[in-house]
């Protein structure tokens, strides 16, 4: 069950079959290596799907052959470049800056981790760059990749280990 799904330039994103309406970030495409934290641009690469992080209380665990992790309300992912564990999940309350996973609107019921700046991990080249749920309108991102809850759906149930999101401008 290895799929790859890569954006189009026309905001969207096809694969295996499908083609899907996605947003990406505010700040466009950037080439990976000059993604900077804060940029709001989506990062130009070929990202391996990690695994798949959804809420337990909105929805059931999705069917997919990536490994799935319930989120809980103390869970954040650290964006404070000078932090030993910089793009990595951490509990809330946390010392540094980080975002919180558990959130009121639904954009991260389900959050699929991408391997962007993942291994090693550089400070300051960006974090948190997840496949997640778009909002109703589709606005632009953060610099991750957004598509429709049905979509996700779709997309999640043809993945497996090595399934892959590309981004590209």
């Amino acid at each position: 069950m290895t799929a790859r799904f890569k954006t189009t330039s026309r905001g969207g994103l096809e694969g295996e079959g499908l083609s899907l309406m996605c947003a990406h970030g505010k700040g466009g495409f950037i080439a990976a290596e000059q993604k900077r934290e804060g940029d709001g641009a989506s990062p130009i690469g070929v990202w391996t799907m990690k695994r798949v992080f959804w809420r337990p209380d909105r929805l059931s665990r999705p069917i997919t052959g990536l490994p799935t992790v319930p989120l809980r309300e103390h869970d954040g992912w650290c964006d404070e470049a000078a932090d030993p564990l910089y793009n990595r999940p951490v509990r809330l309350p946390y010392p540094a800056s980080c975002e919180r996973l558990w959130r009121d609107d639904a954009i991260y019921d389900i959050i699929v981790e991408l391997d962007h700046n993942s291994a090693p991990v550089v400070p300051a080249a960006g974090s948190a760059i997840f496949f997640h749920l778009a909002r109703p309108d589709y606005a632009d991102t953060q610099g991750c990749i957004a598509i429709a809850k049905t979509d996700m759906l779709d997309v999640l149930a043809l993945c497996g280990p090595g399934s892959i999101l590309e981004i590209a401008a």
